[in-house]
């Protein structure tokens, strides 16, 4: 009985957690979402008839890059294994900036019917997208980065998911920027912001039993 009263506070404590910390990242990733699509709006209307896919091509890596840092590195602070740190750092940050970054914008824009291309830089630009990983993964092993600033999280997973978007779609119109707001926002809130959640949460919890057990 005691244990499963244990479970179930331990439960409750981490649903409260998840809570609380999704009404503190909603309303800042809202709000970068918004002024991201102002400054994307204005260089495409004013400078550009089409945005260059180049802009995604670095945004996409440099947000694979910061995450596979922190990833590691976090990873390493709780468990002292540099392979399994790599393999963490390298893993996560690709799984989360492909999710992040194209599968839900592709998957917004084909729902909002922009005709969105699907474009997968795992497959197409396997060797940088891969290396990038390794590198940032290994920075963050050795520099012990475990926390990176939320906005630049935020900010770089917002501009590349916009980029993925403006560049592989058709032609869009003011409105369908509107709506852009709304996939973009579920496309960082819920891969990147969720990472920052529930990967603290998770390494803490095992060190925690770790340490009981000892």
């Amino acid at each position: 009985m005691k244990k499963e009263h244990k479970k179930k506070s331990s439960k409750n404590k981490i649903s409260g957690k998840v809570f609380h910390e999704l009404k503190e990242h909603s309303p800042f990733t809202f709000l970068a979402t918004i002024i991201a699509i102002l400054l994307v709006a204005i260089i495409k209307f004013s400078l550009f008839k089409e945005i260059p896919d180049t802009l995604f091509h670095i945004m996409h890596p440099a947000h694979v890059f910061v995450s596979a840092i922190v990833s590691a590195a976090l990873f390493y602070k709780y468990k002292k294994n540099i392979f399994q740190s790599l393999l963490v750092g390298v893993g996560a940050s690709i799984i989360i900036g492909s999710i992040s970054d194209v599968l839900i914008p592709w998957l917004g824009g084909e729902i909002f019917n922009f005709q969105t291309q699907f474009h997968l830089p795992l497959i197409e630009e396997t060797f940088l997208i891969v290396s990038t990983a390794i590198i940032g993964s290994t920075l963050g092993i050795i520099l012990k980065i475990s926390k990176e600033p939320h906005f630049l999280h935020v900010l770089l997973s917002v501009f590349a998911s916009l980029f993925y978007l403006t560049s592989f779609s058709h032609a869009l119109s003011y409105i369908e920027f509107i709506i852009m707001v709304i996939i973009v926002f579920i496309a960082v809130l819920i891969p990147c912001c969720m990472s920052d959640i529930f990967f603290p949460i998770i390494l803490s919890k095992n060190k925690h039993k770790h340490n009981h057990n000892k």
